[in-house]
């Protein structure tokens, strides 16, 4: 029998491209990157080059309409995410698209019927999600080890002092869009259910873009929440979670990229231990993997268009209380 393969386009040459998409590529046969496009073609060419596909397109739309692609991944800046995952849709392509999904809930809430009228896989790409930790850190929850839950924990921190086009309102940036979208993505897997915004307090860089942000949640299941998130930090690359119960707590260290290193520590009846579980396959591996099985398939996948949309709405939620504008879609 002839295997599956899935083609894949690349909607612009972005600095995560050749971790999240191109180097898992390499190591999975189900996968054939076909094509890229950008806004400037020199770099498109150079790119394409550099990482061996072999198409350059000479825009986002020549791109969509080539038969010679069955999906998209979509890297671009925030505020150009929503639009170009539903243009991809409308051109009968499935879409891997990098977080957060869109510029705010409502637009989340556009792209998420157009992928239910097309039938098409969209899927958000929180690549932890995929990894062996996060089974691992579900599964320590759902054994009732840690008895009921009673708080929930999660932060993230890098020190990106430099200009960058995360610190642009114009493309929908700021802390909450980039790290913090991970911290609440992580809160709410953790904890199973959906929060609701407590308290928030930022610290900004310019106007209207949060560098820091500190918030409070509360859950449906009477525990609580707290997340802690910055771009501009003083200390190293940091991100970890730690859960609460009654009967005792889990404390992970690096849940977002486990395969770079990870601890996971769990106190319990009077007893401390550490895990660790297998790197590999990479979280991004396990991500291309989770899409490739969704689309060649139709295997079920947990960052959903509908998880996305809740994810989107916490974030809305911590604007809207610390007294800052949504973030919204950049004009195209």
């Amino acid at each position: 029998m002839t295997q599956k393969v899935l083609r894949i386009g690349v909607l612009g040459a972005a600095r995560i491209t050749p971790m999240a998409l191109v180097s898992p590529a390499r190591e999975n046969p189900q996968i054939e990157l076909v094509g890229i496009a950008a806004r400037d073609v020199k770099r498109a060419q150079k790119f394409a080059a550099k990482h061996g596909l072999t198409q350059v397109f000479s825009s986002y739309e020549e791109l969509l309409a080539s038969p010679d692609i069955d999906a998209i991944y979509n890297p671009l800046p925030n505020g150009l995410h929503g639009h170009w995952t539903i243009a991809a849709l409308e051109a009968g392509k499935h879409v891997l698209c990098e977080k957060p999904f869109t510029a705010n809930a409502e637009e989340a809430e556009r792209v998420a019927e157009v992928a239910r009228r097309s039938g098409l896989v969209v899927m958000e790409a929180f690549h932890y999600r995929y990894h062996a930790l996060t089974a691992r850190m579900l599964e320590i929850i759902a054994s009732g080890e840690l008895g009921e839950l009673r708080h929930v924990k999660s932060w993230m921190h890098i020190p990106l002092v430099i200009e960058d086009i995360r610190w642009d309102y114009r493309l929908a940036g700021g802390t909450l869009m980039d790290v913090g979208c991970y911290a609440i993505h992580l809160l709410r897997t953790l904890a199973g259910q959906e929060p609701e915004v407590a308290s928030v307090e930022t610290k900004l860089k310019r106007e209207n873009i949060d560098r820091r942000v500190d918030a409070e949640f509360t859950f449906p299941g009477g525990f609580t929440g707290e997340m802690h998130i910055s771009m501009l930090s003083r200390k190293l690359i940091g991100a970890g979670a730690e859960v609460t119960g009654s009967l005792g707590s889990m404390r992970v260290f690096n849940p977002i990229a486990p395969q770079l290193l990870h601890r996971l520590t769990v106190t319990a009846g009077g007893k401390s231990r550490k895990e660790t579980v297998p790197k590999q396959p990479s979280s991004y591996a396990a991500q291309l993997q989770a899409f490739a099985d969704a689309v060649l398939d139709g295997a079920p996948f947990p960052t959903t268009a509908d998880d996305a949309i809740a994810n989107m709405k916490v974030i809305d939620a911590c604007y809207r209380t610390a007294g800052l504008p949504l973030r919204q879609p950049t004009p195209v």
